[in-house]
């Protein structure tokens, strides 16, 4: 017999794997893995870190609001309440 090619080898495998088996790989949703250096993966670890502090901190002061039953207002300190005392300051 002739030398097969390699990509002639590989399908013929396939073409056998099919007859065999139904099973499949999933299609990648993401992608592959890739290496990544020391130093890259301590800087994602660092950042991951620091956002997953930040959202517990948000909701720890979410839970510390709703268990104090503390209502945020917005605060004018030069608003309507200090323009009636200055009116009324006026008139004396």
């Amino acid at each position: 017999g002739s030398p097969i090619t390699t990509e002639e080898r590989r399908l013929r495998d396939k073409k056998h794997l099919n007859d065999i088996t139904a099973a499949r790989l999933p299609p990648l949703h993401h992608a592959p893995a890739k290496l990544l250096s020391i130093e890259e993966s301590i800087a994602i670890q660092i950042q991951q870190k620091e956002a997953y502090e930040e959202m517990q901190a948000k909701l720890a002061a979410q839970k510390l609001a709703e268990r104090l039953n503390i209502k945020m207002v917005s605060f004018e300190p030069e608003g309507e309440a200090a323009m009636r005392y200055r009116e009324v300051r006026d008139e004396d």
